[in-house]
Formats: structure tokens, C-alpha cells, sequence
């Protein structure tokens, strides 16, 4: 679906509009808010025009309960026609109530249809889907909730990986915080990089997180079912390049290598070769996001041996080559 509405001028204010509906995710809607109430704010205090007029907008008003208890005033649903250059779709608790409303959905579509740009924060993605403007583009969302949009809605391009995803005017966002980097990115957009590094250091947060974009860490992954090996995890990052065969993690941990073995498989389901390849990715995923290092090099920093190891465990783990990775994630 292409947007009908003509690019707004520079000096003209941009009209951005947060849908909210019961039970939607509170900071969903104030994160990206908040971003764009600091650029007017840091516009004004300069001399300069504010650059966004921002309305929270909902189908039932004037006041609706977020799902923290928190009530919004909102306004009404805009006229289809009426101009908008940026349309925002939170995600929340009242996300699945809201996508088995048909004027809603019927809203959403004709909506996105005029929109320059259409964005979704975390399961704001699901409303976008059910409306059918996401059919055949890549699209992201809280990680708890990709299995199930992949299989609720088959014709949309998941991807379980990073903190935002655009695809054209498309653009759908991880889990909740990360409708802030969604915003910031936006804003980078509109008015450029300095304009955004001086929100994210106003609101004292990243303009890029640091490790790309990757909205669920291996380490974290491996400690959240077990802590008994979180010192060893972090040792294991800090001497990916080193010696890491059973015998030496057996030893740091302080077992025998038969009683580790069994243990670390209890405790994070994998057995210690195959974490020591995601954590290897891990760190390879750091560097080409965060540095101009070659790939032969980082591939030699991180214990791969070889750039074809490196690529065949990128594969594996993320479905794209080290390569690919660094375009698309590279600061």
C-alpha cells in the first residue's frame, strides 16, 4: 500500500497521530510521545518552530484506560481524508480486543493508505497485520509475541531479531522501550542525526543501543533459565579467541568435566559447544554493528577460526551472513 499524501515542506509542522484504544500499553504510547514533545521543546528553546503537532487519537473517548490504569485524553478518530504524515499503532493487553474490532481495522487500513508513514511499537504490530497493510512486508515485535504473529498472520515477514524494522513507510518495532528507538529514528529521518542525538541525550537514552540492534541478548537468554553459570557466560565473552574446550570450562566452573557436561545441559539446554557458538555470534554481532573492523579479523577476535565458520554459524543461528548483517545493523 503506497501513501497518497504529498511529502509535508521542511518549515511545515508534522502531524503525527498515536491511536490509543482499553488497555493499550502505557509507556507504547508516552515513550514515542515523549520523543517528539522533547524535539518541539528543544526547537523552541532554540527560537526555532516546533516541528510536530502530536495527538493521541482513539475511537471512543474522550478519556481511555490504559492498561496501567492510567487514563489518556484522546480525540476523536481523524476524518480518513484529512491530512497526517505519521500514524502510530501501539501494541498492549487491549491489543486483541482492538483487532477484532472492524471499524477499527477498517480505520487502521484507510488510515495507514494516507499516512506518509505508518509505525507499530511492540504488539501494535498485531493491529497493522489484521488491517493487512504489514501482507508481504518484513515486520517486528516483542519477542515473546513473534511465533504467534508469524502464525497468525503467515503472509507477514517476522523477524524475531531486531529493535525495529522498516520496509518502506513501514516501520514495526520490538517489545515497549523500543518505541523510543523507533521514535529517535523517525526524528533522524525528519530532521537529522544532530536533532536526534540531542533528544536521546536530553531523555538520557541511546540513539543507537549499543550491540546493534538485537532485542534479546544470548547472554541473557542463557541466564534467564539458570543463574548457577552466569559468572562462567561472562568469562567465556571476555576470552572468546582463547581455549574453551571442556576440560578448561569444566575447570572454571569448578567440576568435573562429566559433571559439568550434565549440569550446564540441565541448566540452559544446550550443551557447552553449542552455547559457545551462540556466544561467539554474540560478540561477532557486537563488532560489525559497532566497529569497522574486517571481517577476517572479527572472525579471528571471536574464536571462529575462518570467515566461512563464522558465516556458516551466522546461518545457523540468525538465517543471514555476517555480511548482510552489518548493513543492515551497522552504525
Amino acid at each position: 500500500m503506497t501513501p497518497t499524501s504529498p511529502r509535508f515542506s521542511p518549515n511545515r509542522r508534522r502531524s503525527i497521530e498515536v491511536l490509543a484504544y482499553p488497555a493499550v500499553q502505557l509507556l507504547d504510547v508516552t515513550g514515542p510521545l515523549q520523543v517528539f514533545a522533547s524535539a518541539n521543546a528543544l526547537a523552541a528553546k532554540a527560537g526555532n518552530a516546533e516541528p510536530y503537532e502530536v495527538r493521541v487519537v482513539a475511537k471512543d473517548g474522550p478519556n481511555v484506560e490504559s492498561s496501567a490504569g492510567v487514563g489518556l485524553a484522546v480525540h476523536p478518530l481523524p476524518a480518513i481524508d484529512t491530512a497526517v504524515d505519521t500514524l502510530v499503532i501501539p501494541g498492549g493487553d487491549g491489543v486483541n480486543a482492538a483487532t477484532a474490532d472492524p471499524v477499527l481495522v477498517d480505520w487502521v487500513r484507510e488510515r495507514a493508505g494516507q499516512a506518509r508513514r505508518t509505525a507499530s511499537v511492540c504488539t501494535g504490530a498485531f493491529l497493522l497485520a489484521a488491517s493487512g497493510v504489514l501482507d508481504g512486508r518484513r515486520a517486528a515485535t516483542h519477542w515473546g509475541f513473534c511465533a504467534e504473529l508469524a502464525e497468525r498472520f503467515p503472509d507477514v515477514r517476522v523477524e524475531p531479531d531486531p529493535i525495529f524494522v522498516r520496509d518502506g513507510s513501514f516501520w514495526t518495532s520490538a517489545g515497549v522501550t523500543s518505541g523510543i528507538d523507533l521514535a529517535l529514528a523517525l526524528l533522524e529521518e525528519d530532521l537529522g542525526r544532530t536533532a536526534a542525538l540531542a533528544v536521546a541525550r536530553y531523555l538520557v537514552v541511546f540513539f543507537k543501543r549499543p550491540g546493534g540492534q538485537a532485542q534479546f541478548s544470548e547472554i541473557l537468554s542463557l541466564q534467564a533459565t539458570d543463574d548457577r553459570f552466569s559468572a562462567l557466560h561472562d568469562w567465556i565473552s571476555n576470552h572468546l579467541a582463547g581455549d574453551l574446550s571442556l576440560s578448561t570450562l569444566a575447570k572454571q566452573a569448578g567440576m568435573s568435566e562429566r559433571s559439568f557436561s550434565r549440569h550446564y545441559a540441565e541448566a540452559t539446554g544446550l550443551t557447552p559447544a553449542r552455547a559457545i557458538e551462540r556466544l561467539r555470534v554474540e560478540g561477532a554481532r557486537h563488532l560489525l554493528s559497532e566497529t569497522r573492523l574486517p571481517i577476517k579479523r572479527i572472525s579471528q577476535r571471536c574464536g571462529f577460526g575462518s570467515e566461512e565458520t563464522m558465516r556458516r554459524s551466522f546461518l545457523r543461528l540468525l538465517s543471514t551472513t555476517p555480511q548482510d548483517y552489518r548493513a543492515r545493523f551497522a552504525l
